[in-house]
Protein backbone atom coordinates (compact mmCIF):
# COMPACT_ATOMS: atom_id res chain seq x y z
CA UNK A 1 0.00 0.00 0.00
CA UNK A 2 1.42 3.40 -0.91
CA UNK A 3 1.89 5.27 1.99
CA UNK A 4 0.34 8.71 1.18
CA UNK A 5 -2.73 6.95 1.42
CA UNK A 6 -2.58 6.14 4.94
CA UNK A 7 -2.13 9.99 5.89
CA UNK A 8 -5.85 10.81 5.91
CA UNK A 9 -6.16 7.99 8.83
CA UNK A 10 -3.35 9.57 11.39
CA UNK A 11 -4.32 10.78 14.49
CA UNK A 12 -2.82 13.04 16.67
CA UNK A 13 1.04 13.44 15.71
CA UNK A 14 3.81 10.86 14.07
CA UNK A 15 4.31 8.19 16.58
CA UNK A 16 4.88 4.56 15.77
CA UNK A 17 1.59 4.09 17.66
CA UNK A 18 -0.61 6.19 15.25
CA UNK A 19 1.36 5.29 12.52
CA UNK A 20 0.01 1.51 12.85
CA UNK A 21 -3.70 2.68 13.65
CA UNK A 22 -3.51 4.31 10.50
CA UNK A 23 -2.26 1.68 8.35
CA UNK A 24 -4.50 -0.80 10.14
CA UNK A 25 -7.36 1.78 9.13
CA UNK A 26 -6.20 2.59 5.95
CA UNK A 27 -6.03 -1.20 5.17
CA UNK A 28 -9.44 -1.84 6.02
CA UNK A 29 -11.16 0.37 3.56
CA UNK A 30 -13.00 -1.38 1.07
CA UNK A 31 -11.62 1.37 -1.92
CA UNK A 32 -8.20 1.23 -0.60
CA UNK A 33 -5.52 0.13 -3.70
CA UNK A 34 -2.57 -1.87 -3.19
CA UNK A 35 0.94 -2.11 -4.89
CA UNK A 36 1.43 -5.94 -5.90
CA UNK A 37 4.43 -7.23 -5.04
CA UNK A 38 7.23 -7.78 -7.64
CA UNK A 39 8.39 -11.34 -8.92
CA UNK A 40 12.04 -11.87 -8.92
CA UNK A 41 12.66 -11.75 -12.89
CA UNK A 42 11.06 -8.01 -12.43
CA UNK A 43 13.41 -7.19 -9.69
CA UNK A 44 16.38 -8.10 -11.92
CA UNK A 45 15.10 -6.34 -14.99
CA UNK A 46 14.17 -2.73 -12.53
CA UNK A 47 18.36 -3.22 -11.20
CA UNK A 48 19.91 -2.99 -14.55
CA UNK A 49 17.77 -0.54 -15.02
CA UNK A 50 18.16 1.46 -12.05
CA UNK A 51 21.89 0.63 -12.52
CA UNK A 52 22.22 2.16 -16.14
CA UNK A 53 20.29 5.09 -14.72
CA UNK A 54 22.71 6.34 -12.08
CA UNK A 55 25.53 5.34 -14.53
CA UNK A 56 23.89 7.63 -17.08
CA UNK A 57 23.37 10.74 -14.35
CA UNK A 58 26.80 10.65 -13.63
CA UNK A 59 28.10 10.29 -17.08
CA UNK A 60 25.88 13.35 -17.71
CA UNK A 61 27.58 15.44 -14.55
CA UNK A 62 31.18 14.49 -15.32
CA UNK A 63 30.06 15.53 -18.79
CA UNK A 64 29.25 18.83 -17.42
CA UNK A 65 31.91 19.27 -15.45
CA UNK A 66 34.73 18.79 -18.25
CA UNK A 67 32.60 21.51 -20.12
CA UNK A 68 32.63 23.45 -17.27
CA UNK A 69 36.62 23.23 -16.57
CA UNK A 70 36.97 23.85 -20.10
CA UNK A 71 35.12 27.27 -20.20
CA UNK A 72 37.07 28.69 -17.43
CA UNK A 73 40.02 27.75 -19.16
CA UNK A 74 38.57 29.64 -22.99
CA UNK A 75 38.04 26.39 -24.55
CA UNK A 76 33.78 26.20 -25.32
CA UNK A 77 32.48 22.72 -26.32
CA UNK A 78 29.05 23.70 -27.53
CA UNK A 79 26.46 20.76 -28.29
CA UNK A 80 26.00 17.40 -26.64
CA UNK A 81 28.29 14.71 -24.95
CA UNK A 82 28.88 13.21 -28.30
CA UNK A 83 31.13 16.07 -29.49
CA UNK A 84 32.32 16.67 -26.31
CA UNK A 85 34.01 12.97 -26.71
CA UNK A 86 35.25 13.82 -29.98
CA UNK A 87 36.71 17.29 -28.83
CA UNK A 88 38.88 15.81 -25.59
CA UNK A 89 41.81 14.22 -28.16
CA UNK A 90 42.05 17.32 -29.92
CA UNK A 91 42.14 20.05 -26.98
CA UNK A 92 44.43 17.40 -25.20
CA UNK A 93 46.35 16.76 -28.22
CA UNK A 94 46.61 20.80 -28.84
CA UNK A 95 49.92 22.57 -27.65
CA UNK A 96 49.10 25.50 -28.74
CA UNK A 97 45.69 25.96 -26.53
CA UNK A 98 47.88 27.08 -23.25
CA UNK A 99 46.95 24.44 -21.03
CA UNK A 100 49.79 23.42 -18.08
CA UNK A 101 50.47 20.31 -17.73
CA UNK A 102 48.80 19.67 -14.61
CA UNK A 103 45.49 20.78 -15.77
CA UNK A 104 46.31 18.07 -18.77
CA UNK A 105 47.11 15.41 -16.59
CA UNK A 106 43.54 16.38 -14.82
CA UNK A 107 41.54 16.42 -18.23
CA UNK A 108 43.03 13.06 -19.29
CA UNK A 109 41.83 11.35 -16.24
CA UNK A 110 38.51 12.49 -16.33
CA UNK A 111 38.57 11.53 -20.17
CA UNK A 112 39.22 8.43 -19.30
CA UNK A 113 36.51 7.83 -16.55
CA UNK A 114 34.03 9.28 -19.03
CA UNK A 115 35.32 5.92 -21.54
CA UNK A 116 34.84 4.12 -18.61
CA UNK A 117 31.50 5.44 -18.18
CA UNK A 118 30.29 5.08 -21.62
CA UNK A 119 31.52 1.12 -21.46
CA UNK A 120 29.22 0.79 -18.81
CA UNK A 121 26.22 1.82 -19.80
CA UNK A 122 26.97 0.15 -23.02
CA UNK A 123 27.08 -3.17 -20.96
CA UNK A 124 24.05 -2.66 -19.21
CA UNK A 125 21.62 -1.62 -22.79
CA UNK A 126 23.07 -4.81 -24.26
CA UNK A 127 22.01 -6.72 -20.92
CA UNK A 128 19.09 -4.97 -22.10
CA UNK A 129 18.81 -6.07 -25.22
CA UNK A 130 18.86 -9.54 -24.44
CA UNK A 131 16.18 -9.22 -22.00
CA UNK A 132 14.04 -7.97 -24.37
CA UNK A 133 14.75 -10.69 -26.71
CA UNK A 134 14.09 -13.21 -24.44
CA UNK A 135 10.79 -12.19 -23.37
CA UNK A 136 7.64 -12.56 -25.18
CA UNK A 137 5.34 -9.84 -23.62
CA UNK A 138 9.02 -7.08 -24.14
CA UNK A 139 9.36 -8.36 -27.99
CA UNK A 140 5.23 -7.46 -28.46
CA UNK A 141 5.65 -3.99 -26.82
CA UNK A 142 8.90 -3.44 -28.75
CA UNK A 143 6.47 -2.94 -32.28
CA UNK A 144 4.90 0.02 -31.02
CA UNK A 145 6.18 3.29 -32.66
CA UNK A 146 8.47 4.74 -30.13
CA UNK A 147 8.62 1.75 -27.59
CA UNK A 148 11.68 0.08 -27.84
CA UNK A 149 14.03 -2.26 -25.87
CA UNK A 150 14.40 0.26 -23.29
CA UNK A 151 10.56 1.35 -22.45
CA UNK A 152 9.24 -2.19 -22.98
CA UNK A 153 11.68 -3.88 -20.17
CA UNK A 154 11.63 -1.40 -18.29
CA UNK A 155 7.45 -1.25 -18.45
CA UNK A 156 8.03 -5.40 -17.99
CA UNK A 157 9.33 -4.82 -14.51
CA UNK A 158 7.42 -2.37 -13.18
CA UNK A 159 3.99 -3.57 -14.39
CA UNK A 160 4.11 -7.22 -14.18
CA UNK A 161 0.97 -8.57 -14.53
CA UNK A 162 -1.24 -5.95 -16.30
CA UNK A 163 -4.44 -7.25 -15.31
CA UNK A 164 -4.21 -5.10 -12.19
CA UNK A 165 -5.31 -2.22 -13.81
CA UNK A 166 -9.10 -2.13 -15.20
CA UNK A 167 -8.11 -0.41 -18.50
CA UNK A 168 -5.62 0.78 -20.37
CA UNK A 169 -6.69 4.62 -19.17
CA UNK A 170 -6.20 3.01 -15.16
CA UNK A 171 -2.29 2.25 -16.68
CA UNK A 172 -1.80 5.77 -17.73
CA UNK A 173 -3.12 7.28 -14.69
CA UNK A 174 -0.73 5.47 -12.68
CA UNK A 175 2.41 6.49 -14.62
CA UNK A 176 0.84 9.88 -14.36
CA UNK A 177 -0.04 10.75 -17.98
CA UNK A 178 -3.66 11.83 -17.57
CA UNK A 179 -4.81 15.56 -16.74
CA UNK A 180 -4.56 16.33 -12.67
CA UNK A 181 -7.75 17.75 -11.24
CA UNK A 182 -8.52 20.52 -9.27
CA UNK A 183 -12.49 20.44 -9.21
CA UNK A 184 -14.71 21.56 -6.70
CA UNK A 185 -18.40 22.85 -6.64
CA UNK A 186 -19.29 21.16 -9.92
CA UNK A 187 -16.87 22.75 -11.45
CA UNK A 188 -14.22 20.84 -13.65
CA UNK A 189 -10.57 21.53 -14.08
CA UNK A 190 -8.10 19.87 -15.34
CA UNK A 191 -4.40 21.04 -15.09
CA UNK A 192 -1.42 19.50 -16.39
CA UNK A 193 -0.31 15.79 -16.25
CA UNK A 194 -0.25 14.44 -12.60
CA UNK A 195 3.17 12.93 -13.10
CA UNK A 196 2.67 10.36 -10.44
CA UNK A 197 3.66 6.96 -10.20
CA UNK A 198 7.00 5.82 -11.85
CA UNK A 199 8.87 9.08 -12.79
CA UNK A 200 12.03 7.20 -14.56
CA UNK A 201 9.28 4.71 -16.86
CA UNK A 202 7.48 7.96 -17.66
CA UNK A 203 10.45 9.63 -18.39
CA UNK A 204 11.40 7.39 -20.98
CA UNK A 205 7.81 6.91 -22.27
CA UNK A 206 7.53 10.35 -23.22
CA UNK A 207 11.04 10.44 -24.62
CA UNK A 208 10.37 7.63 -26.80
CA UNK A 209 7.09 9.65 -27.72
CA UNK A 210 9.31 12.25 -28.99
CA UNK A 211 11.19 10.18 -30.77
CA UNK A 212 8.39 8.90 -32.76
CA UNK A 213 6.96 12.40 -33.15
CA UNK A 214 10.19 13.13 -35.41
CA UNK A 215 8.99 10.72 -38.42
CA UNK A 216 5.49 11.21 -38.03
CA UNK A 217 5.34 13.83 -40.64
CA UNK A 218 6.63 11.26 -43.45
CA UNK A 219 3.84 9.24 -42.61
CA UNK A 220 -0.26 8.83 -43.83
CA UNK A 221 -1.28 6.25 -41.59
CA UNK A 222 -4.32 7.40 -39.06
CA UNK A 223 -1.95 7.30 -35.90
CA UNK A 224 0.96 9.50 -37.82
CA UNK A 225 -1.65 11.74 -38.75
CA UNK A 226 -3.31 11.92 -35.39
CA UNK A 227 -0.10 12.99 -33.76
CA UNK A 228 1.04 15.96 -36.53
CA UNK A 229 -2.40 16.89 -35.75
CA UNK A 230 -2.27 17.20 -32.01
CA UNK A 231 1.52 19.02 -32.92
CA UNK A 232 0.32 21.40 -35.05
CA UNK A 233 -2.81 22.49 -33.03
CA UNK A 234 -1.03 22.31 -29.54
CA UNK A 235 2.72 22.10 -30.18
CA UNK A 236 5.81 19.01 -29.39
CA UNK A 237 5.43 18.76 -25.63
CA UNK A 238 1.50 18.15 -25.60
CA UNK A 239 1.86 16.03 -28.41
CA UNK A 240 4.48 13.83 -26.96
CA UNK A 241 2.48 13.62 -23.81
CA UNK A 242 -0.51 12.47 -25.80
CA UNK A 243 1.25 9.93 -27.93
CA UNK A 244 2.95 8.45 -24.06
CA UNK A 245 -0.48 7.64 -23.25
CA UNK A 246 -1.87 6.32 -26.26
CA UNK A 247 0.91 4.10 -25.99
CA UNK A 248 0.86 3.26 -22.45
CA UNK A 249 -3.26 2.21 -22.98
CA UNK A 250 -2.44 0.16 -26.16
CA UNK A 251 0.79 -1.35 -23.78
CA UNK A 252 -2.19 -2.51 -21.46
CA UNK A 253 -4.22 -3.70 -24.39
CA UNK A 254 -1.28 -5.90 -25.62
CA UNK A 255 0.04 -7.46 -22.69
CA UNK A 256 -4.25 -8.44 -21.22
CA UNK A 257 -5.50 -9.96 -24.43
CA UNK A 258 -1.55 -11.36 -25.71
CA UNK A 259 -2.00 -10.03 -28.83
CA UNK A 260 0.00 -8.53 -31.59
CA UNK A 261 0.59 -5.10 -32.07
CA UNK A 262 -1.51 -3.61 -35.26
CA UNK A 263 -1.32 -0.18 -36.52
CA UNK A 264 -4.95 0.48 -38.09
CA UNK A 265 -6.47 -0.98 -34.51
CA UNK A 266 -4.31 1.40 -32.36
CA UNK A 267 -4.81 4.51 -34.27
Amino acid sequence: MSPQFTRAYLKGNKNDANDAAAICEAVSRPSMRFVPVKKQPQQDIAALHRVRAQLTKSRTALANQIRGLLGEYGIAVVGGIDRLRQALPVILEDEANGLSGMFRETLAEMAERLQWLDERCQRYERRMELVFRQDEGAKCLGQIEGVGPLIATALVAAVGNAREFKSGRELAAWLGLVPRQHSSGGRRVLLGISKRGDRYLRTLMIHGARAALRVAQRKCDPRSVWTSRIKLRRGPNVAAVALANKNARVMWALLVRGDNYRTLAAA
